[in-house]
Formats: structure tokens, sequence, C-alpha cells
């Protein structure tokens, strides 16, 4: 198993708002692009978020792997939401760059996306997003992507998490 990965130099980081995990989840429910997915909301800590889907087949791309695209998508919500448990109560977050690093195919059966803000900032964040492999048992864990995005905070413009 795979330890989840924790910077011990790094002070723990707060919530600004302390009903942060409900807004969370309930912008989660909300959210139809992870819903399509069938991910669920696994874990919300303050800078940290866990979600987890399964393998399916109308995600896979031509060789049955999950397809690149539905990796980049749950990893971005897992680095936006983990930049939004930081934020104040009236605060939105956008993703405004990501990379990602596809590492091995990603064959599941089941799949847990990690969002970890690396760097929370007032009007910019950066977060850190690995994508790993699951056996159906979970005994066995392997890394599949990694993600570095950029997260800018939104407030004042109409947008609702």
């Amino acid at each position: 198993m795979i330890d989840v990965y924790v910077n011990v130099n790094s002070p723990m980081m707060d919530a600004a708002d302390p009903d942060f995990a409900a807004r969370v989840r309930d912008s989660f429910t909300r959210q139809a692009a992870m819903r399509t997915l069938g991910a669920t909301l696994a874990s919300v800590e303050p800078g940290q978020v866990v979600i987890e889907m399964t393998h399916r087949d109308e995600l896979t791309q031509q060789h049955g792997f999950l397809h690149a695209g539905m990796l980049a998508a749950a990893l971005d919500s897992a680095c936006g939401y983990a930049a939004f448990s930081l934020m104040p109560a009236d605060a939105a977050v956008l993703t405004i760059e990501f990379k990602i690093n596809l590492l091995a195919p990603a064959r599941g059966p089941r799949f847990r996306f990690e969002g970890r803000v690396a760097k929370a900032g007032r009007t910019i964040s950066v977060v850190d997003g690995r994508a790993l492999q699951c056996d159906a048992d979970g005994s066995h864990e392997k890394l599949v992507a990694t993600m570095s995005a950029t997260v800018m905070t939104v407030a004042g413009r109409g947008i609702q998490h």
C-alpha cells in the first residue's frame, strides 16, 4: 500500500471556513462530470481530498485502459476541491493550469485520486495530485499519474461552488 505523502516540514493547513467539509461535499454532489464518471468523494480534510471510482468500459480508450481524459478530469477535481477546502465560505475556485504525467496504463479495477495543497495563497494555490490504481480489495496500489495544478480563488464574480 502506498502511504499518502506528507511534507513533514510544512505546517498543518487550517480551513478558513469551519464548515469546509460540508461545503466541499455539497459542491461535489452537484458536479455532473464526476457523476458521469461514477466518482465518489471518499475523504475531505483541510487541504486534502480523495476521490474514488471504478473502472468502467465506457470510460476507456481503445486498449481498455481508463482514458487519460478521465484521469485528468478526476485529478483536476481532487486538486480543485483540495484548494476549495481552504477557501473562505464566500469563495469558489477555478483551475487555471495543470500538468499531468501519465506513468502507467490505468487498468484498475479501482482508482483513487488524491489532491493535496502544496502552497495555499490568497489568490493562487498550487496543488499536487496523484492517481493510483488499486486491486478490488485495496491490497495493492500502483501510481499511474501525477498532476500539478494551479487553482485560482474566485470571489464576487457570481460563481458559486
